[in-house]
């Protein structure tokens, strides 16, 4: 069987380089070059909505490579496609070198300038080695396969638009459905999740900051397990902590808790830093809340905008979530569609404080009601998303999260796209029938 490869290369010249090279291998299927970290990100993404055979044996990251730093970038192919082996492209094979690129995950290094017998035997011993690997996996009943973990980050238009109290209810949701959930506080200023959930813990994201190489043992030091069952990752109680959380280190704990967790919840704020802009990025599912009301939905478009100037998520890539919608408002979620320019979901939280005060003063938003047409909603939410299917119809519908992200990545492989989309009748969409019209909703 021809070992399939996808080639990473930023550099055009490097790129034309190793594809001609790259043709010259016997037995290979070399695909069109990605040409940046996000495009390899999506594309392996894509060709693993199906199944773990639709991913390329072998991808190689040129040293050249990004935005993502290459060494991150092989970390990330390892963690979230553990059946792909990643052979690193760079000029520097100096010993400290070869065991940062071990250390991150690497099967093997190739020097610059790119030799011919260096290539095909490392590319030979990688692909029997991810061959291997996946007979292995695919002999065990129930077997995981696939990008890991579902991310949805949570974003607010502005502040006080309530995306703690939705991101804590839709991992509550999934959490009641059984998946294993970690809520993530990238608010690292002003996160208060913490005074939501009623907890007190030491440590906090800005613990991760030093760490290198975060391990599932880390992540059991700083992750609190909550009595509802769901992993909580705080933001630090002082706010000035916040910077010293970066961009490497987002990614590297968004990559670990994807492994570890089935359903990733991330409160991003409203407030974008380079941590939880990084988390936005390679979420598989970018949220992003309003109210309507003229101030929000410019905020919400001026966010997409500044998204998309900086490369960090596409209009379309990105779900707008309409929170304390009543029927008698102008601003209704189809001129809100039109005005931001992303898809909209179709489920809206309707208005209704008096269900959340009591729950909210306490400290205990795990007890709100589940009559309550707040919660209703934003469990309904979730079910839109795609966060409370069981893990069958999680795997079976991995092609309809496939929307929320565009087609940068497509290459020569074989791939199967579905046209579901996200908020399937599994879904449970709340329409806003019982909405009130109060003036306050779920705002922090």
């Amino acid at each position: 069987m021809a070992t399939r490869i996808l080639p990473a290369v930023g550099d055009a010249d490097a790129a034309r380089s190793v594809t001609a090279l790259l043709s010259q291998l016997p037995d290979t299927e070399p695909a069109q070059p990605a040409a940046s970290s996000t495009q390899l990100i999506d594309t392996l993404t894509q060709l693993a909505h199906d199944s773990m055979a639709d991913l390329p044996e072998v991808v190689l990251v040129h040293e050249r490579i990004g935005p993502v730093p290459a060494l991150e970038l092989v970390r990330e192919v390892a963690l979230r496609f553990p059946a792909v082996g990643v052979i690193l492209i760079t000029a520097d094979t100096s010993p400290a070198l070869i065991s940062a690129a071990m250390d991150a995950g690497a099967r093997g290094l190739v020097g610059l300038p790119l030799s011919y017998d260096e290539l095909v035997a490392r590319v030979r011993a990688t692909g029997n080695w991810a061959v291997g690997v996946r007979k292995h996996l695919t002999a065990e009943v129930g077997a995981p396969s696939g990008p890991g973990g579902t991310v949805v980050t949570v974003s607010g238009a502005k502040g006080g638009v309530g995306t703690s109290v939705i991101s804590i209810q839709m991992a509550l949701a999934a959490r009641a459905a059984g998946r294993s959930v970690a809520l993530v506080d990238m608010d690292l200023q002003n996160g208060d999740l913490a005074s939501y959930l009623d907890v007190q813990f030491r440590r906090s994201v800005a613990d991760l900051a030093d760490i290198h190489d975060i391990t599932p043992r880390v992540l059991q030091d700083v992750v609190f397990n909550h009595e509802t069952g769901m992993g909580l990752l705080l933001a630090p109680a002082d706010g000035e902590r916040a910077e010293e959380v970066s961009e490497r280190t987002a990614r590297q704990l968004v990559s670990a808790l994807r492994g570890r967790y089935q359903v990733v919840v991330i409160d991003c704020g409203s407030q974008m830093t380079g941590a939880n802009t990084a988390a936005i990025e390679v979420a598989d599912v970018a949220a992003l809340v309003l109210t309507p009301d003229v101030v929000a939905v410019r905020a919400a478009k001026r966010m997409v905008r500044m998204w998309e100037r900086l490369q960090v998520r596409k209009a379309e890539e990105t779900i707008t979530v309409v929170n304390r919608a009543v029927r008698n408002t102008e601003i209704q979620p189809p001129l809100i569609e039109r005005i931001v320019g992303t898809r909209i979901a179709r489920t809206a939280v309707p208005a209704h404080f008096k269900d959340l005060q009591p729950v909210v003063d306490a400290g205990r938003m795990q007890d709100l009601d589940s009559r309550s047409v707040v919660k209703q909603a934003m469990w309904g939410l979730a079910g839109e998303l795609g966060l409370v299917r069981s893990a069958a119809q999680h795997a079976a519908g991995r092609k309809g999260r496939a929307r929320y992200r565009s087609d940068r990545g497509a290459v020569g492989f074989r791939r199967r796209r579905g046209d579901g989309h996200p908020g399937d009748p599994d879904g449970g969409g709340i329409a806003p029938d019982s909405a009130t019209g109060e003036p306050d909703g779920t705002g922090r």
